[in-house]
């Protein structure tokens, strides 16, 4: 497998997930190493001469106008570590936390940081050599950063704390980095602020969930597409002049990928000469709703790109002079995470339109009196079988959680240390959130597809259009028909997986 050499400039969110779920190696670019020692030769001459600067020769926070001597400041960053490990809550899994240590090395490479190049050496050999440390998801405001996630990753780095091995058993970190043959740091000035200050947790967490949301807006339009046939809805609305009339880029491509999932279907033209003038909002303005969420997650992408490399710590060195040690160390806001937790609200509010239109189709397919002579609830036998009923029910159950969790974080700010950090972003409990929307909004579009692959086994021997017939196929490979009533919950593990997958969005393929 390819090295990735990160430089804090050309990372992808592809190459995060990449990382975060597989053992792809990571190394520091050659160009991104000299920049780091020019950055890091500031660094060493503020120290050399004891000059005020932020966080490396002062305390941080409320305490930045107490001085820090010369023969403390280890001392200094080994506090700062330990004093702000304190998340609480589930830990983040590990592909999460790898993608946090991916984007948090990706950073500290951009050359600003001020930090040596062991530091991100260390981070690559931990991501290389599977060291993966236990990171509680709770404790972080959004700014200064996810300051508690980010010091229990680094944490580790200094042979502190926790990691979890493959097997998913938490080990003390001084022990997983003596068996995968790595030696715990001893971070020097600076490093232990640029380490613990930015947005590498949200960002982790908003980068996984925004790729598995790419997924669901494609799976959505198949089984979207799938259910317009098997409610004899028709493609007229779909039509391409339709869209160029009001050309939103992600109301075009939904509707495309629509009249594609219903062309040829035999469904489509058995009812075509029927007087029915148009469909319900479900049915008809799913390029409408699919595309806005289109161009939602297309808003949120640009975004973590944008902040997948940049420099998010404080304070920031710049050089001014490349042969020599001269440079300016600038305090700003970087680390803050209001464009995140922005970005991070919006996708969950996307998502939970995506689910809650899904559920409305749900319910014209098992509604007697809305599903186009369908048996009721789909049940073979219906009375004795309550068939398609209580999934329903549960997909309005997530629905609705999805509207309290869709609450935007990012309106809500609380003080923090001494009123020195007085406006924060709640960036993490953003991502935190869109994630389990994003879960319920998978989980809803699940039941969609076990009832609309019953609905067109009920409307047989019509068969629906060839890309509709290879999406009803994948289901049904993980899924058969439902003869009589039977407990539905492994079915919708298994459609589930096979959506979080991105299989059934093959179909457009």
């Amino acid at each position: 497998m390819n090295a990735l050499h990160i430089n804090g400039n050309d990372l992808t969110i592809e190459a995060v997930r990449e990382v975060g779920e597989t053992r792809r190696p990571v190394l520091l670019a050659p160009d991104a190493r000299e920049a780091v020692e020019r950055a890091r030769a500031v660094v060493d001459e503020i120290v050399a001469g004891n000059k005020v600067a932020y966080a490396i020769t002062t305390g941080v926070g409320q305490l930045s106008e107490v001085r820090i001597p010369p023969d403390q400041v280890r001392e200094l960053q080994v506090n700062l570590i330990r004093s702000h490990a304190c998340g609480v809550g589930d830990p983040l899994s590990i592909p999460e936390t790898r993608a946090m240590m991916l984007l948090r090395a990706n950073s500290l490479a951009k050359g600003h940081s001020g930090v040596r190049p062991i530091v991100i050496d260390t981070l690559c050999e931990m991501l290389n050599r599977g060291v993966t440390p236990v990171v509680p998801s709770q404790g972080s405001v959004g700014a200064s950063g996810d300051l508690a996630p980010l010091a229990h990753l680094a944490l580790a780095l200094i042979g502190e704390g926790e990691c979890i091995n493959e097997k998913g058993v938490r080990v003390p970190s001084a022990d997983a980095l003596r068996t995968a043959q790595i030696k715990p740091l001893v971070l020097e000035s600076k490093e232990a602020i640029s380490l613990i200050n930015g947005t590498q947790a949200m960002l982790a967490v908003g980068t996984l969930t925004l790729l598995a949301a790419e997924i669901l807006v494609d799976s959505a339009d198949v089984v979207g597409g799938l259910t317009c046939d098997a409610l004899k809805g028709t493609d007229r609305a779909f039509d391409d002049r339709i869209q160029k009339a009001r050309p939103h880029a992600g109301q075009i491509r939904s509707a495309a990928n629509l009249r594609h999932m219903l062309e040829g279907s035999q469904i489509r033209e058995s009812h075509r000469q029927c007087e029915r003038v148009q469909d319900a909002y479900s049915l008809r303005c799913i390029p409408q709703v699919h595309g806005a969420v289109r161009d939602t997650l297309a808003h949120c992408r640009g975004v973590f790109e944008t902040e997948v490399n940049s420099a998010v710590d404080n304070p920031l060195v710049f050089v001014t002079n490349p042969k020599s040690a001269e440079g300016d160390v600038i305090s700003g806001g970087n680390f803050h995470g209001q464009p995140l937790a922005f970005a991070l609200d919006f996708l969950a509010i996307a998502l939970s339109a995506l689910a809650g239109i899904s559920e409305r189709r749900i319910e014209r397919l098992v509604n007697p009196s809305l599903n186009e002579g369908l048996p009721p609830f789909l049940a073979p036998g219906a009375g004795l079988n309550s068939g398609f009923m209580l999934p329903q029910v549960t997909a309005a159950a997530l629905v609705s959680e999805n509207k309290v969790l869709a609450h935007p974080a990012s309106v809500d700010s609380i003080t923090t240390s001494g009123n020195k950090e007085d406006y924060v972003s709640m960036g993490m409990t953003a991502a935190i959130k869109v994630k389990r929307v994003s879960e319920n909004t998978r989980n809803v579009l699940a039941i969609e597809a076990m009832a609309v692959a019953q609905a067109l086994d009920f409307l047989a021997p019509l068969k629906s259009s060839k890309l509709g017939q290879a999406a009803h196929a994948d289901i049904r490979s993980v899924c058969p028909t439902m003869e009589k009533d039977r407990a539905m919950y492994q079915d919708l593990a298994r459609i589930s997986a096979l959506i979080a997958s991105g299989k059934l969005a093959e179909a457009l393929r």
